[in-house]
């Protein structure tokens, strides 16, 4: 701890001597793990040799969780809260649309102010919280707790090479490439601050498109022309060269701070904020891709690398989530009390990965969550939850998939569609039941699934599953009572005559059939609705 006392007042200021360190959080648009070979799920390899040398000098964690967009996603790290407690679950301004972030959510920037307000703050490059209209709004980021804010204010940028920048709500008109750009701002911002202790939050555009070719000196990709047709042609090849130059342009940032000795004082996280879109996807499923809570659309980079990580060059497996960079960027700046200054009725959802960053635990979590939802909703709004070997994935519209992550990750094998083994049963209750309390909603999970055998010598199924307007239960004997409820748990239909029913009026969706034998017990099968 370091103590100050002003003599002739005689009042005295404590603050953790970890205060004085800095932090910088590197956001990459739309990047996901397979284009980092050392990354174990790699599908191809980009030459970034200053983020593998993050991962050499930090700890890199494999199983990083974010939500499938944009502005979802960063609404999670500033605010520490999952975006059903914001509500801004989309995109703002994009496709179905986000509410925007309210700006009256506890930050990572207002937390730090309160805890020292000698720490320098800044927000440099895409905001994507907030609609540019009115123009009030363009002073969100300062309202929201930065000292400073300069960038783009919406998500996509309309060329890399001529667009607009917001530098504390004073727009101008930029031609230089987006990427150079932000970094030579993340530099100059650095420079003024002197000797203070700083937090930097350094978002690119890149490699989101419009896909391009990059300035030359920037990447290795030489052949490619850079016309439209040769971009419509080899997408993939010019989303490696965004990424390539973005990784020298972070070399860049990194050869100022050693100038400036502020290097070995900084701790760097890196992250993705989703995955791939479909256009430059590695994965054969691209409806799979960004903008779905499947494992390609949520599953990205995230590394931590600096002074304050103990033992580096680690791999870690641990379930994080991007909310948790909320706490763990406070408590890497000081603040380990910032808990006290959280309103009453805001929980917080952020897990501080300082255990895993100070080589003091493995874990910090036993499940991680995940969201999609839009103001204009569809078929790919809903909610998923995964412990470190099964995802449970709930559709907004009722359907459920569940997978064992394990041997199926690419998810496509939806155990609720087949014969389940008492591990898989096990595991789907688990997830079902920290779901159904994380939302305080959503279908009953007690006794949903069960494999006993009733000593028929075989499974009881129904099918076809999913069904339209029939379906069959066998073995059938006669004696079986039946009730049909909805994902809500309100009764459809009770009799003993099932297959003789007709059932296109009801909704696609989830359903339970519960099935009573005399004297043996009851079973409830899992039914999907087509």
């Amino acid at each position: 701890m370091k103590r100050i006392c002003l003599i002739f007042g005689l009042v005295c200021t404590t603050w953790a001597a970890t205060a004085q360190r800095n932090v910088i959080l590197i956001i990459a648009d739309d990047l996901s793990t397979d284009y980092f070979g050392f990354y174990e799920d790699h599908a191809d390899t980009v030459d970034v040799p200053n983020m593998r040398a993050l991962s050499q000098k930090g700890v890199r964690f494999s199983n990083g969780m974010s939500n499938p967009v944009c502005s979802s996603t960063r609404s999670t790290i500033l605010t520490g809260r999952y975006s059903f407690r914001t509500g801004v679950g989309g995109i703002v301004g994009g496709v179905g649309g986000s509410n925007q972030l309210d700006t009256s959510e506890m930050t990572i920037a207002r937390l730090l102010k309160i805890y020292n307000p000698n720490i320098a703050k800044a927000n440099i490059g895409k905001w994507h919280l907030h609609q540019p209209a009115p123009a009030s709004n363009l002073l969100n980021p300062l309202k929201m707790g930065y000292d400073h804010f300069e960038g783009p204010f919406i998500g996509q940028l309309p060329s890399f090479t001529n667009w607009t920048k917001y530098t504390d709500g004073v727009s101008s008109t930029i031609t230089n490439y987006a990427t150079s750009e932000n970094v030579n701002n993340a530099i100059d911002w650095v420079k003024t601050q002197g000797t203070k202790a700083f937090f930097l939050w350094l978002a690119f555009n890149a490699p989101h498109e419009p896909l391009h070719l990059p300035p030359a000196g920037l990447h290795t990709y030489t052949t490619l022309s850079g016309t439209a047709a040769d971009i419509n042609a080899h997408p993939k090849s010019y989303f490696k060269a965004m990424i390539q130059a973005m990784d020298h342009e972070i070399g860049r940032l990194f050869d100022s701070l050693r100038v400036l000795n502020r290097l070995d004082s900084t701790d760097v996280i890196f992250i993705g904020d989703n995955g791939n879109t479909p256009r430059t996807a590695q994965i054969a499923d691209i409806g799979k891709a960004k903008g779905t809570i499947y494992q390609y659309g949520v599953h990205v980079p995230i590394i931590i690398s600096g002074p304050s990580v103990v033992a580096p060059n680690r791999t870690s497996d641990a379930l994080v989530n991007t909310a948790d960079l909320f706490s763990s960027i406070l408590e890497l700046l000081g603040n380990t009390g910032w808990a006290a200054s959280i309103p009453t009725g805001k929980p917080v959802d952020s897990k501080s990965l300082m255990p895993i960053i100070k080589n003091t635990g493995a874990d910090i979590r036993p499940w991680s969550f995940c969201e999609l939802f839009k103001l204009t909703t569809d078929s790919s709004d809903g909610k998923a939850i995964r412990n470190k070997d099964y995802k449970l994935i709930r559709f907004d519209y009722g359907v459920e998939e569940f997978y064992n992550l394990s041997l199926d990750p690419n998810e496509a094998n939806n155990l609720l569609l087949g014969k389940m083994s008492v591990t898989d049963v096990s595991n789907y209750n688990y997830l079902c039941t920290e779901l159904r309390s994380l939302l305080g909603s959503g279908s009953p999970c007690k006794d949903t699934l069960s494999i006993k055998e009733l000593g028929f010598g075989t499974q009881v199924v129904a099918f076809p599953n999913p069904f339209n307007t029939h379906f069959d239960v066998q073995p059938e004997h006669g004696d079986e009572f039946y009730e049909l409820q909805n994902a809500l748990g309100q009764s459809l239909f009770k009799g003993r005559k099932i297959t003789q029913q007709d059932f296109s009026a009801l909704a696609k969706g989830l359903y339970f059939l519960k099935i009573v034998y005399p004297y043996l017990g009851s079973q409830v099968i899992r039914l999907l609705k087509n």
